[in-house]
């Protein structure tokens, strides 16, 4: 599994995804799938990428908000219908919405960046990693 997150970290510089970017996707899917684990891991990342608490709070409405740009809508679509491929319709739209904002390589990116999380997610769910808190400084 590192081996395949290393790859897709590879693929998405490469299409040139803002790291930010994808700790939005990363977040989003992990948000979806209730993995604590990966919500803990990649909350930080986000933020040491300087993404804002604001941000990070309207998550998981973040159609509701004007807090993000058309190139994060376009990609936390596309998280979401990788999350849920049995909703067609879902696929379509999101589809749709990513190809007025990226290229193929960008597309395949986020979707391989969906796809990775996703894994995690199962494998950090079913392995009950532990979300402790945080020490005090």
């Amino acid at each position: 599994m590192l081996a395949a997150a290393e790859a897709t970290r590879e693929v998405a510089a490469e299409a040139g995804l803002d790291r930010r970017l994808v700790e939005l996707v990363n977040l989003r899917v992990s948000q979806i799938n209730g993995c604590a684990y990966c919500l803990h891991v990649h909350t930080r990342a986000a933020i040491r990428e300087g993404e804002t608490t604001q941000r990070l709070g309207v998550l998981p409405a973040w159609r509701d908000t004007e807090v993000f740009s058309d190139r994060e809508r376009a990609a936390l679509g596309l998280a979401e219908a990788t999350t849920a491929p049995a909703d067609a319709a879902l696929q379509e739209a999101a589809y749709g919405v990513a190809r007025e904002v990226f290229d193929e390589a960008e597309i395949s990116a986020v979707v391989w960046v969906a796809i990775a999380i996703n894994a995690f997610n199962r494998v950090s769910i079913l392995s009950k990693h532990p979300v402790r808190p945080a020490a005090v400084r």
